[in-house]
């Protein structure tokens, strides 16, 4: 039996890499809380007086592939006027809430289509991201194992399933969920081999995690998460000048105060201190965050002193 999720056990490693992409989104580039800012794009829907659902679905979900939110959104709300209805529909209007991170009525959607053939393998995989955004972990897990015996070629089921193991420590079969998600038919295999750098992170083979850092920047340059992910593997490393380079763009301050806190949990305790001062001084205000692992980093460097003169004291 696996061990349930310790979220303890990697809570510090999941404070340090905030720039992981949770890789739930439906849509290529697409990440829950992001909406579109412009209006809608202009296009045919088609006639409200008798469409069939099958062309409704068909420019929902081209819109969502085209992460146009209010637009996909529009067309929902405009089938619903026409009172069109359909199962497909109904997982579509689930896949707007997950990018909307709407993860319960995301959940209710899924839910309601779960039992329809055509529908189950999609509504499965659904239904297990929104149970593992909302921390119900035993859920998703077997809503994600059930969604991929349905349909082996989904690779967002694939890819959360990895992150389940993850919590649970269950390394092996972690990484070989996110190997079958590269695998998978139309994957984003960028979100999949930053996350699997995640799995590597954690398991402390900072070296590994930092060729799949590499490799999601090559097939996505925009992926900012794995930008951040590449600069703390290479902290966990001791390469904290490299990891501290900044380009335009980047959070200078976020930046260093990383680097400062993956050194603290290196033992560098001299050049935590050091970046996470640089981190406040950048920030030009007070920054919270940086202050609260100063103050960490500090505790670790006087536990480690205080254990050092008992360790002295009992030989002597």
């Amino acid at each position: 039996m696996n061990p349930r999720p310790n979220r303890r056990s990697i809570m510090v490693l999941a404070v340090l890499l905030c720039g992981l992409v949770s890789a739930f989104s439906p849509t290529p580039g697409a990440a829950f809380g992001l909406f579109s800012k412009s209006a809608p794009k202009s296009q045919v829907l088609p006639p409200s007086g008798g469409a069939r659902a099958v062309e409704f679905a068909g420019l929902v979900r081209l819109a969502l592939d085209e992460q146009r939110y209010v637009d996909a959104g529009s067309l929902l709300d405009q089938a619903s006027i026409n009172g069109v209805r359909s199962p497909e529909l109904t997982t579509l209007t689930g896949e707007l809430f997950l990018a909307r991170s709407r993860f319960g009525d995301a959940l209710n959607c899924f839910n309601q289509v779960e039992a329809d053939p055509r529908e189950r393998a999609k509504a499965l995989q659904g239904k297990g991201i929104a149970l593992s955004m909302l921390g119900r972990s035993d859920e998703a897990l077997a809503a994600l194992t059930t969604a991929t015996v349905a349909d082996k070629t989904m690779w967002r089921a694939w890819n959360g399933l990895g992150r389940e193991y993850d919590l649970r420590r269950d390394w092996p079969n972690a990484i070989a969920a996110y190997n079958t998600a590269l695998t998978a038919p139309g994957a984003r295999t960028a979100v999949v081999l930053n996350n699997r750098g995640f799995s590597l992170l954690l398991q402390n083979q900072a070296a590994e995690a930092t060729s799949d850092f590499v490799a999601a920047l090559a097939k996505d340059p925009s992926l900012a998460a794995a930008r951040t992910n590449l600069r703390i593997a290479l902290a966990w490393q001791g390469a904290y000048a490299r990891a501290a380079v900044t380009g335009a763009g980047d959070d200078r301050a976020a930046v260093l105060n990383n680097v400062g806190l993956a050194a603290a949990l290196h033992g560098d305790y001299g050049e935590a201190e050091k970046y996470l001062n640089e981190a406040m001084a950048a920030k030009g205000e007070y920054y919270d965050r940086a202050s609260e692992n100063l103050q960490l980093t500090r505790g670790l460097a006087e536990r480690k002193q205080t254990a050092s003169v008992t360790a002295v004291t009992v030989v002597h």
